[in-house]
């Protein structure tokens, strides 16, 4: 069996690589792809760009399975991730594992519907499939310790909603571990970190990581866009970060399951210990 890793040279497809490496994957069996090929993961590379056809056919073949690490150009991500679809059922490629976001079929999350359009091409595609639906990554929240730890706050519109969040890590060894084998085909994961925490609690691991006491300050949406805009946010980004919040508000990303920790074999990562390890990398 081959494995053709997309987005290898980002942090949560570098992890799938370690993760397989260590599963004891022979490393002549793994490719590593990304738009940048230059980085000694101990593995093959291949450029895989998801605007170029010829660059996907190229990598995935000869490969039995492809993951799919979702791109990160949002609004693009339809076409993309139906090009890299078509190119791995074009070049042979047996099973296609995807990454994409919680319930993504039923939530109103913002970023769901392009996930959830991905996927509906995918069960059309004729590949064997596995859906990987990832819940947020703690790595998520650094920016906002970063800034709490310069002014002790915290800032949300999110108010009593819950975030079942793992680190990335957590999630790339699930991954890993579907990639590595057994009866995944056909099967969606919805995959989370074990507690889904509160604002509050959020500020309570930042005053744990960082040292210094921080509070959570609760904001209406409005007052919420005003000060990302004030910050110098763009439009744009300041309507996402909003959005977002109302989502986690109405409930989209509370959902803890066991379906992660059970593929791990393991606890997922707690709150607090997710936070430090990404403030010291």
């Amino acid at each position: 069996m081959s494995v053709v890793v997309t987005g290898a040279t980002g942090p949560f497809g570098r992890h799938v690589v370690q993760h397989l490496l260590r599963g004891g994957m022979p490393a002549d069996q793994i490719v590593a792809g990304g738009r940048r090929t230059a980085q000694d993961l101990g593995v093959p590379t291949a450029r895989v760009d998801y605007d170029d056809t010829a660059s996907l056919e190229a990598a995935f073949a000869g490969a039995d399975t492809v993951l799919l690490v979702s791109g990160s150009e949002v609004g693009r991500r339809i076409p993309q991730h139906a090009r890299v679809i078509d190119a791995a059922r074009a070049a042979g490629v047996r099973r296609l594992v995807y990454t994409s976001a919680s319930h993504a079929d039923t939530t109103g999350l913002v970023v769901a519907p392009e996930h959830k359009a991905t996927e509906e091409h995918l069960r059309g595609s004729g590949l064997a499939w596995t859906i990987l639906r990832n819940n947020w990554y703690t790595e998520n929240y650094v920016g906002a310790l970063e800034q709490a730890r310069a002014t002790g706050v915290l800032l949300t519109s999110a108010g009593d909603g819950r975030v079942a969040s793992a680190s990335r890590e957590d999630f790339a060894a699930g991954a890993a571990a579907v990639l590595l084998g057994g009866d995944h085909d056909g099967r969606v994961y919805e995959l989370s970190g074990d507690i889904a925490w509160t604002f509050d609690e959020l500020a309570d691991a930042a005053t744990a990581v960082l040292g210094r006491p921080v509070e959570a300050q609760h904001l209406t949406s409005d007052e919420h866009r005003a000060i990302l805009l004030d910050a110098g946010l763009d439009e744009g980004t300041a309507g996402f970060v909003t959005t977002l919040d109302a989502d986690i508000r109405r409930g989209d990303l509370a959902d803890a399951t066991p379906d992660l920790r059970t593929l791990i074999g393991r606890p997922t990562t707690p709150l607090v210990d997710g936070l430090r390890a990404a403030l010291d990398r």
